[in-house]
């Protein structure tokens, strides 16, 4: 097995769509990011990296690369996905955080957990959603950013490589 764990920011702004776990919300402003800045999937691929011990998105999908412009997130997460696959592993579970004062996130987490379950290829009671908010201290009180925390679990499938 090896554990991973991921940390992802952005700040919010006027004229982007709100995506957060591959999912669009309805609000006045999005992330913003050189991607899609989702910000919960961004967490979720450096946990799974970071567990292969493969670095970080910004070293497979770098911000200055207009490939990746405006790119989604979760076509960026089926790439790592296959990473993960090569290097002979699957999701045991992932535990993800979302850090927002607002929007509400509770009415999207079961979305979350569908799409990102899907992307994994697993069950869905393998991936956990949890959203919490600073009690409006610091820019994401001021809803000026959202962040997010992953923590993920691999397990090495049969015949895999360590």
């Amino acid at each position: 097995m090896r554990i991973g764990s991921g940390f992802d920011v952005h700040q919010l702004a006027t004229g982007r769509p709100l995506i957060i776990g591959g999912v669009r919300l309805e609000h006045e402003k999005g992330l913003l990011g050189h991607s899609d800045a989702d910000v919960l999937i961004h967490a979720l691929m450096d946990a799974i990296l970071g567990a292969l011990a493969l670095g970080d998105i910004g070293e497979h999908f770098p911000s200055d690369d207009r490939r990746y412009l405006n790119a989604d997130s979760m076509a960026l997460l089926a790439e790592v996905v296959k990473m993960m696959e090569r290097a002979g592993y699957s999701i045991g579970n992932a535990d993800l955080t979302i850090i927002a004062e607002k929007p509400k996130m509770a009415p999207h987490i079961l979305s979350m957990r569908q799409r990102i379950a899907a992307a994994l290829k697993t069950e869905i009671n393998c991936i956990s959603v949890k959203a919490t908010t600073t009690e409006r201290l610091g820019f994401i009180g001021n809803a000026e950013g959202i962040a997010a925390f992953a923590s993920v679990l691999l397990e090495e499938t049969k015949g895999g490589k360590k």
